[in-house]
């Protein structure tokens, strides 16, 4: 028998309060998340925030538990427990941003994706999102001591348009976000990917420059502040490993020269300002509103 949303996703916003211009933000460990940039991203920019849960989808029906194992714990009273992987939607309030936050930072499941993407969608209708933006990352040739670029797809035409952004071009085999976005988009619900570049020569490490590039691109645009400054010592600590990494290696080392005057001429050429991204967003949004 077919699995339905209604068996999988809970649902317990009924009492709370409006939110104000909210915006989706999913983030999933997984294929398309590189050394868990874009989860540990969410993890800061949630780590002072009050947030409250107002949906969870049944972890059951959407894993290999031989694959990503659930994990016993000893919680605050001393009680053993098991930890299962989690994919709960909180909202985030940002009475001194733009709008308030619904977020997802969960786990990319392994099977039965249609009815977990429709549960995306269930809960970004329900809470009246106007917008959903998909975070990840990705290998690519970047060099560690540069800040990486975010870059942005859509298949809305009219966000393409505004933000400067791609429309969709990949094929092959693909991920949760790439079945999600799909959803999103036959539901009529705009979304946007962003993804962020990861070393390809150092994916197997840490990468809080990156993390922080994803979240001061997002308070950019959204309006919303995201802490990001709070990397910066994480971000001196593993810029010295990477150094050291790479230093004692000629080759490596060339390498990575020529990646940061690659890098250097990018940057040189003329893009839009964050402030200009975040204007034509929020007219965006306004349209969506006063279309609903």
């Amino acid at each position: 028998m077919a699995l339905t949303v209604d068996e999988v996703l809970e649902t317990y916003w009924d009492d709370i309060a409006p939110l104000r211009n909210p915006v989706m933000l999913v983030a999933l460990r997984g294929l398309f998340d590189i050394g868990g940039v874009a989860t540990s991203a969410l993890d800061w920019m949630l780590k002072e925030r009050d947030a409250t849960v107002v949906a969870d989808i049944d972890p059951d029906p959407f894993f290999d538990f031989t694959q990503e194992r659930p994990e016993m714990f000893f919680d605050a009273d001393g009680e053993r427990q098991v930890r299962w992987p989690e994919n709960e939607f909180m909202i985030i309030r940002y009475p001194e941003g733009a709008r308030d936050m619904v977020v997802v930072n969960g786990v990319e499941p392994h099977v039965s994706w249609n009815i977990f993407t429709q549960c995306v969608v269930e809960v970004a209708r329900g809470l009246g999102c106007n917008l959903v933006v998909s975070l990840g990352a990705a290998a690519e040739q970047v060099p560690h001591s540069r800040v990486p670029f975010v870059v942005g797809s859509t298949t809305n035409t009219e966000l393409a348009a505004r933000l400067g952004l791609s429309r969709p071009q990949y094929q092959g085999p693909t991920g949760v976000a790439g079945v999600m976005l799909d959803a999103l988009d036959r539901a009529r619900i705009p979304s946007v990917s962003l993804r962020v570049g990861v070393p390809h020569y150092l994916m197997h490490a840490q990468h809080p420059k990156s993390a922080a590039a994803l979240l001061q691109h997002l308070q950019h645009v959204l309006g919303i502040p995201t802490d990001h400054a709070n990397l910066q010592n994480e971000i001196s600590r593993w810029q010295e490993l990477h150094d050291a990494a790479v230093e004692g290696d000629p080759q490596a080392s060339a390498y990575v020269n020529m990646l940061e005057r690659r890098h250097d001429q990018l940057v040189e050429q003329n893009m839009p300002s964050g402030d200009d991204l975040a204007a034509e967003l929020e007219e965006f949004l306004r349209g969506q509103t006063d279309d609903d």
